[in-house]
């Protein structure tokens, strides 16, 4: 089991007389300076996540409905009250004994800064009258919706700071998302194209990733999985739904994948394996329809393509110790003192 401990709990317990004067200060650092480790992520920890994830489109639905029923004053009053009520209930329970909870709550309350903004504005003639509805903020890219965005990164690191919970990483790096395509349409208008879309979404995806592997090991709580999920999102799927008519860029993309898989070993992080695999399989699938059409061997090559990711990651599993270790002892020195998720 993880205990949060700090700084005021073992002044307390030298007040207690468990521990001698001093030797609180020492005990501090001595925890301060080991890497911090993950926690596990148990059932209880799906049916949390789970139950957070439905709130927020079950909210969103509602509030939608509720505008299009009752207009902006309802989506106002209804959507204000919702963010109130899951913020002040996320800080409370969170404040009380830092329960997962409280925390999810606290993301649903930031969820919602959008939709309340944009009832907001409407209200004060500030929205353009009959160019789009809310249900449009995820579909189409626009600059319009910048003032959304920025409404809900300052909310979201308000809310960090009141509660600082991993998950609502997520939020926040949703609305930089959608920043950055609103950015480029803004600065590109006329020539702001499928593949154009698609880089912003990589470099994006970069941009979150770095940051997140400096995190990763620095704080206690796992923000960097976010981060990783995120950006991963962000810059895998810019690059595999990127148009590419060049086999070198397709075999590109597949080295990008395989270097996903090489970060999965060293950071033991499955996530990026999960990626890189899908990645690998895509572009080996490509291999076989253009090597294979029209054949027979052409289920037969797509199934040991299956066979091969299944025993590779059985031989990951097997041998991911060995594998992390023998991959770091090949790393510069400086890199392992500049990322603490190297030394875990």
């Amino acid at each position: 089991m993880s205990l949060g401990i700090d700084a005021k709990d073992l002044r307390q317990a030298v007040q207690a007389g468990i521990l001698q004067p001093g030797q609180d200060q020492a005990l501090l650092e001595f925890l301060s300076g080991r890497p911090q480790r993950r926690g596990s992520f148990q059932l209880a920890h799906v049916a949390y996540y789970l139950g957070a994830l439905l709130i927020m489109g079950a909210l969103g639905w509602l509030l939608n409905e509720a505008w299009t029923s009752l207009g902006d004053s309802a989506l106002l009053a209804l959507g204000g009250s919702y963010l109130l009520l899951t913020a002040a209930a996320g800080i409370a329970l969170w404040r009380r004994q830092r329960f997962i909870p409280g925390g999810l709550l606290a993301s649903v309350a930031v969820s919602l800064v959008p939709l309340v903004s944009f009832a907001a504005l409407r209200l004060l003639d500030l929205w353009p009258q009959g160019q789009y509805d809310f249900d449009d903020y995820y579909r189409y890219i626009d600059s319009q919706w910048l003032i959304l965005e920025v409404a809900t990164i300052l909310a979201g690191l308000l809310m960090l700071r009141l509660v600082p919970f991993p998950f609502i990483v997520m939020p926040i790096a949703l609305a930089l998302w959608f920043m950055s395509m609103d950015l480029g349409r803004l600065l590109f208008p006329d020539s702001f194209g499928w593949n154009d879309r698609c880089l912003v979404s990589l470099l994006f995806g970069l941009a979150v990733l770095l940051p997140s592997l400096w995190l990763d090991g620095r704080r206690q709580g796992d923000f960097a999985f976010w981060g990783y999920l995120a950006g991963l999102l962000a810059f895998w799927g810019g690059l595999t739904m990127m148009e590419s008519n060049s086999e070198i860029g397709k075999l590109f993309y597949c080295l990008v994948n395989l270097l996903l898989l090489v970060f999965a070993v060293l950071l033991r992080r499955p996530l990026f394996m999960v990626f890189g695999g899908l990645g690998l399989a895509g572009y080996l699938s490509y291999l076989a329809r253009e090597v294979f059409a029209d054949s027979l061997l052409f289920p037969l090559f797509v199934s040991l393509i299956g066979i091969v990711l299944i025993a590779l990651g059985m031989l990951y599993q097997k041998h991911r110790e060995s594998l992390t270790a023998s991959l770091r002892r090949r790393l510069p020195q400086r890199w392992l003192e500049l990322l603490p998720a190297l030394r875990r």
